[in-house]
């Protein structure tokens, strides 16, 4: 049922995929940010009450309705767990930007394709050289194929397999929003933010992201170049200041033989440990802390693409091949 219901989610995402500002996001975004309200006094122990309430408690509820309607009749669980899949699951949650970014960077308009980055990370992109901005357009899809792909997938099967339907992946989800939302109200709105609840919530989300993040990484390199793959998250993981982004993005640096990592102007990725002076030439840029490769190219983004199809390709039979063997054992 697991294996179903993940192709049947993926496949209705790719014919009517949800907005890029849909209604159920926007209602989890007010959620959160009730909770944080409502919950969080500043003190330490409220930065758990506040996670606990953003993320386990829909997720016990989800749970619940699940186990109910499971009961009713099989059909009716499975129906629930494509729904909930829908909605925590698929490409098109981020690849709007992308796709805008590689058309306005195959027409020839960078200044355009700065400004779609700066909307989609929130970042000041006006210095940016175009192999930067390839870079980043990178990077940043190779992590959000990952949480909103691969990582929902994981949990979900996990979970599913021991009866729990779609409690993973709402966890999951959950828990991710609000490392990145939390995050976001601090860099981007200059919000005030209890420093403990950003903590905590961006350590309970790596250490759920710890298994998928390294599964992610070993499906790159099998679908990619696999001996430049595993050297590259032996020897370049530690680029990057988040030890689980910098596993992702060296392993499928070394798989699509891609430059990554390295310099970027101040204030441009606040989470890299590397920097150069605003308005640096792309190839001293390059020079600091990148994994080998090629610099990014237009090429690449088709290439990254590919790189995330076979991945997913890869997971849906290895989980059809096990649900196989369960069904006949």
């Amino acid at each position: 049922m697991g294996f179903l219901a993940v192709l049947v989610a993926l496949v209705l995402e790719q014919v009517k995929p949800l907005p890029r500002e849909s209604a159920m996001h926007e209602a989890l975004r007010a959620y959160v940010a009730w909770c944080g309200r409502n919950f969080d006094a500043g003190r330490p122990h409220h930065a758990w009450v506040a996670w606990c309430a953003a993320v386990l408690v829909p997720a016990a509820l989800v749970a619940l309705v699940y186990e109910l309607l499971h009961r009713q009749h099989a059909l009716a669980g499975l129906a629930f767990d494509i729904v909930v899949l829908y909605v925590a699951l698929g490409f098109r949650q981020f690849s709007h930007y992308f796709t805008d970014i590689r058309n306005a960077l195959e027409r020839g308009d960078e200044n355009e394709a700065r400004r779609l980055l700066a909307e989609w990370r929130h970042l000041d992109t006006r210095e940016l050289p175009r192999t930067e901005v390839l870079r980043h357009v990178v990077e940043h899809a190779l992590l959000a194929a990952h949480r909103h792909v691969f990582g929902v997938f994981f949990w979900f099967v996990a979970l599913s397999a021991v009866g729990l339907g779609p409690l993973g992946a709402v966890v999951y989800r959950l828990a991710e929003f609000c490392s990145r939302y939390w995050g976001f109200r601090q860099r981007a709105m200059d919000a005030p933010v209890n420093e403990a609840l950003l903590k905590l919530s961006r350590l309970l989300f790596s250490l759920i992201d710890h298994v998928p993040v390294r599964l992610t990484a070993f499906g790159f390199a099998v679908v990619g170049d696999f001996e430049a793959a595993v050297a590259g998250w032996r020897r370049d993981a530690t680029l990057w200041q988040h030890p689980n982004e910098g596993i992702i993005l060296a392993a499928a640096a070394g798989a699509v033989g891609v430059q990554l990592g390295g310099a970027a102007p101040p204030g441009v990725t606040p989470d890299r440990r590397k920097t150069f002076t605003a308005g640096g030439e792309p190839d001293l840029a390059a020079a600091v802390g990148s994994t080998p490769g090629v610099q990014p190219q237009l090429g690449h983004l088709a290439s990254v693409v590919g790189l995330v199809w076979r991945s997913v390709v890869l997971w849906l039979v290895l989980v059809a091949l096990l649900t196989a063997a369960n069904v006949i054992g």
